[in-house]
């Protein structure tokens, strides 16, 4: 189980934050000052520490300073108010993963604890050093042609089909580089999990790994998020904001989506890129940029070029590197190491022990399309782990969809160079099936949400709690 140290002197902040964490399945303790905290440092072994930037008898500056030189194998993620932006961004400089503002939202703060613990995995394991606790799914790693261990992702997993090998072999050939980079590829085939294994891999590894999703960017907040704001440069701008530009420097910055920006932003992109410099809104004082760009689409550039959408110089400057990404149904046996990686990941999140798959459900996924690729694969073997009774996932756990497909033999599992594979029988998906999955959908949602209380869940369905039941066992849902 992971530990984590909160460093916080508002006790019901931590308190709460230490509560939220527990239930999401880590071991954690509180200090109500930096003594307290460099007490339990010396006494107990942690993953990562939250540190407020203020504390009554220190700051996180001092407290990070104290870690790093005491304890350089645990992670440190400074809490702070907008007022302290600034100074958060300098500490993440100093060794700081990340910064969390206040406010504290439930899915932030999961996503950066959890994205701190894997970057902090993979920097020890690129050490040689041990990891001070075991950590679920610590990244992959996989042998150079000189005999360097390269540090994956743990979304990554170096897989033995000929399209793995080669997805391998470039990202070994520009991670030292300092080359931008465009990775190509179907949505879900696991892009930014090969960014992130390029930046583990660079001269860079150090400095901070920035992702910014340009599908969900409006175009009057981009220019914002890209290059930050001072207080006050416009209506409804209360703070200071650093934008990613800025938190990247030193380090990489992956733009996912990047075809969705507008013309207007990609102008203002290119600028920035070919200057190496960044100016907040509001601001006339410029800051020196070193930051290595790596961007991702699942459309062709070339296309939106001919079309007008997407600008050719901008093109040029990104694409000093490509790196396709090939979907999971060309990775042969690959999918099932995926699988196998997943539900080692799956039972370490539901406290579950499920072993293995049946060989049933292993030519299922062999046979399927896999239209959702990797993502969908890892969200299908969640579920499944969730839904299993025994300890070996069988078809039953699979969703409705994936049973319109069969294997003619249990031994015809294909080899690690196979081509995709075909599905050779199909059954008609009609709205009967549909129905199903989607009453199966919206029924394991209320259930999560109550924490698995029938009685709560019948209410919230508006139904009573036989007929509750009743649904649950046609769904194989029943517990």
């Amino acid at each position: 189980m992971k530990k984590i140290l909160i460093i916080d002197d508002e006790v019901n902040t931590a308190l709460l934050l230490s509560k939220f964490l527990t239930r999401n399945g880590f071991d954690v303790a509180t200090a109500s000052s930096g003594a307290n905290a460099t007490e339990q440092l010396k006494n107990n072994e942690f993953n990562l520490v939250l540190c407020d930037y203020r504390l009554e008898d220190t700051d996180g500056r001092e407290m990070l300073k104290s870690i790093k030189a005491q304890y350089p194998n645990t992670g440190v993620i400074i809490i702070t108010g907008y007022s302290d932006i600034k100074m958060a961004v300098e500490l993440i400089k100093m060794g700081a993963y990340d910064y969390i503002t206040k406010p504290l939202y439930p899915d932030e703060i999961l996503t950066t604890i959890n994205k701190a613990i894997e970057t902090q995995s993979a920097l020890l394991e690129a050490a040689g050093q041990e990891e001070i606790a075991p950590i679920a799914a610590a990244p992959s790693k996989a042998s150079s042609k000189d005999g360097r261990k390269q540090i994956l992702s743990n979304e990554f997993v170096a897989g033995t089909s000929k399209a793995s090998k080669e997805l391998l072999r470039q990202i070994e050939l520009v991670a030292p580089t300092t080359y931008s980079v465009i990775i190509l590829g179907e949505s879900g085939t696991g892009k930014e999990s090969v960014a992130k294994s390029i930046h583990l891999n660079s001269p860079r590894r150090d400095q901070p790994f920035i992702a910014m999703d340009c599908g969900s960017l409006t175009k009057e907040l981009a220019q914002s998020e890209f290059f930050g704001h001072e207080k006050g440069s416009f209506t409804g701008a209360l703070y200071t904001k650093i934008g990613h530009f800025e938190m990247a420097n030193g380090g990489t910055l992956f733009l996912d989506e990047v075809g969705n920006l507008s013309y207007d932003i990609q102008a203002a992109l290119l600028r920035t890129v070919q200057e190496r410099k960044v100016k907040r809104i509001g601001s006339t004082k410029e800051i020196d940029l070193d930051v290595r760009i790596i961007v991702a689409t699942n459309e062709n550039l070339q296309d939106g070029i001919q079309k007008g959408r997407f600008r050719e110089d901008l093109y040029h400057r990104f694409n000093e590197f490509s790196i396709y990404m090939p979907p999971l149904r060309e990775r042969g046996y690959d999918i099932i190491l995926l699988a196998q990686h997943f539900l080692k990941m799956a039972n370490e999140e539901l406290g579950r022990n499920v072993k293995d798959f049946s060989q049933e459900a292993v030519d299922c996924f062999m046979a399927y399309r896999w239209q959702g690729n990797i993502r969908e694969l890892k969200n299908v073997v969640r579920r499944a782990t969730l839904l299993t009774e025994g300890d070996v996932i069988q078809m039953k756990a699979l969703p409705l969809e994936m049973l319109a497909y069969s294997r003619p033999s249990a031994h015809e599992t294909q080899t690690a160079d196979a081509q995709a594979p075909q599905p050779v029988k199909e059954v008609k998906h009609d709205l009967k099936n549909a129905a199903l999955e989607a009453e199966y959908e919206t029924i394991l949602k209320v259930l999560r949400e109550v924490n698995f209380n029938k009685t709560k869940a019948a209410e919230i369905l508006k139904i009573d709690r036989k007929t509750l039941y009743n649904k649950m066992k046609a769904i194989n849902l029943s517990k």
